[in-house]
This record gives C-alpha cells, sequence and structure tokens, in this order.
C-alpha cells in the first residue's frame, strides 16, 4: 500500500467537520468565484465540490487551509493524491499534449 491506514473514526469526524464548513459563509465565498482551484475553468459555483489538498486517506484535516472548491472532473482524477504529486500528474499531461 502507497501509504500507511487512516483510522474510520478519524475519517468519520473530518468528514462531518467538512460537511459543517460547507455551510459556512466562508466556503460560499470561495465557491462564489465559480473557480477550480487545480485547473482554473468558470464552473457553476453550485457545481464545485469540496477537496481536501492533503487528502483524509493520507491524514490531512477538514480545515480551512487544506480545503479548496473543484470541479467535480479534476477532484475525480486528483482522488488520493498529495499537491506535489498532483503537480507532478498534470506537468506530464501537459507534456505529453506539447509532445503529441
Amino acid at each position: 500500500m502507497p501509504f500507511p491506514l487512516v483510522e474510520e473514526d478519524f475519517i468519520k469526524v473530518e468528514k462531518e467537520k467538512a460537511r459543517r464548513l460547507k455551510k459556512t459563509r466562508w466556503w460560499r465565498r470561495k465557491c462564489a468565484q465559480g473557480r477550480c482551484y487545480y485547473c482554473g475553468r468558470k464552473v457553476n459555483p453550485s457545481e464545485l465540490t469540496m477537496d481536501h489538498l492533503v487528502p483524509l486517506s493520507r491524514g490531512g484535516r477538514s480545515v480551512r487551509e487544506n480545503l479548496v472548491p473543484a470541479c467535480k472532473e479534476c477532484n475525480a482524477k486528483k482522488k488520493y493524491l498529495l499537491p506535489w504529486e498532483w503537480e507532478e500528474y498534470l506537468a506530464k499531461l501537459k507534456n505529453s499534449r506539447l509532445e503529441g
């Protein structure tokens, strides 16, 4: 396994924190711009999802500094990757497009 297991109870608690933060004015303001944090694409604010920069499965927490709005496509592709792993993935995609 590529990373240590995180306790299920920890993940449940952090998901509940994320659900509460999703209802705050802070989160609504983050989404109001309608931009995906990762690809920068303009998206209907209601279609943005909450993503953990450091995923819960890798020890991330549901705190403001670790939460960003993401389009569903980027959120699904990023999965459990850490920020630098995701940047490597995006760089490889960009290079393959330039070469192809």
